[in-house]
């Protein structure tokens, strides 16, 4: 286990990101059960960026999460960087700390403005730009999905616990694809096709399409950012992946490559593939880049 900075512990440590999870569902359930009027949508929403939305959701659960790390670890090295402040500063990867949480107050945010239920709050503490211990708040599901670094666990509110059920030893044509509602494009429908899938579900959020993996609901995602168009970020995949890759998943990108957190623009380009089954993901990875080559469905 790698040692935490001083003053921090472990047990300690998950009981805080607990509660705030806790208060961060709240906050979110709140906003969610307020946007069901369509008369309030105007008054929740805080841009006009319909590609970006920001709702005022997005900016108390920012708020709240950044204030209570502050407050219950106000002498440790750390730094936090959230979407939402990401968005309102000059400042690029300017990180001078091994330590840095990594927060999304909303992953899924049409979902969220769309009534669906397909929405997360990630909180991830990486550490030398990879992420360890995290947490994937699903309010809809009653869901916080948690891990200490070395195993993932589910809690709901009142406290009962279960355990991951990842699915294993599938083939690529027997898996079932979760991918997304809001953020897809042509290339990515023609790889799917290609690919031809045993059953497609359709999810918002990255974190609730992770936590279907690690539920045993599906068995892969596939992202696909076209070049020169927007990404998914660090705060998209840091926590998603914390959960994943201590339940026995894997999440890399085509190449096999780990994701490196901390660089330029925070982006994640090109193709990332998250499998249930960190023992045949590379191999999942070299079919669907021979696919992608012999049908020259995406440029490698």
């Amino acid at each position: 286990m790698i040692k935490l900075p001083s003053g921090v512990e472990i047990n300690n440590l998950i009981d805080d990101l607990r509660d705030l999870s806790w208060e961060a569902s709240e906050i979110l359930l709140y906003y969610f059960q307020i946007l069901k009027d369509s008369n309030n949508k105007s008054n929740i929403l805080k841009n006009d960026n319909i590609d970006d939305p920001v709702t005022e959701a997005d900016l108390k659960v920012n708020e709240i999460i950044i204030q209570r790390i502050q407050e219950k670890y106000n002498s440790v090295n750390w730094e936090i960087l959230s979407e939402e402040n990401a968005k309102i500063s000059s400042k690029n990867c300017a990180f001078q700390n091994d330590w840095v949480w990594v927060l999304d107050p909303l992953d899924g945010t049409k979902d969220f403005i769309q009534g669906t239920g397909n929405y997360a709050m990630h909180l991830a503490l990486n550490f030398k730009q990879k992420p360890y211990i995290g947490v994937v708040l699903i309010p809809d599901k009653d869901q916080l999905w948690i891990t200490d670094g070395e195993k993932t666990w589910c809690e709901k509110k009142d406290g009962s616990k279960f355990e991951p059920s990842l699915l294993k030893n599938k083939n690529l044509q027997e898996m079932t694809l979760v991918t997304s509602k809001n953020h897809g494009n042509e290339t990515l429908k023609k790889l799917i096709q290609k690919i031809n899938f045993s059953n497609v579900e359709i999810m918002g959020s990255i974190g609730c399409k992770i936590a279907s993996i690690v539920r045993g609901e599906s068995d892969i995602y596939i992202c696909l950012s076209l070049p020169g168009k927007s990404s998914p970020k660090d705060w998209d995949f840091a926590a998603p992946e914390s959960i994943l890759k201590a339940a026995g998943g894997a999440i890399t990108n085509l190449d096999n490559q780990e994701l490196t957190y901390g660089q330029t623009s925070f982006q994640h380009g090109g193709i990332i593939v998250a499998t249930s089954n960190k023992d045949n993901h590379a191999s999942i990875c070299l079919e669907i880049k021979k696919i992608i080559e012999d049908n020259r469905i995406y440029p490698l």
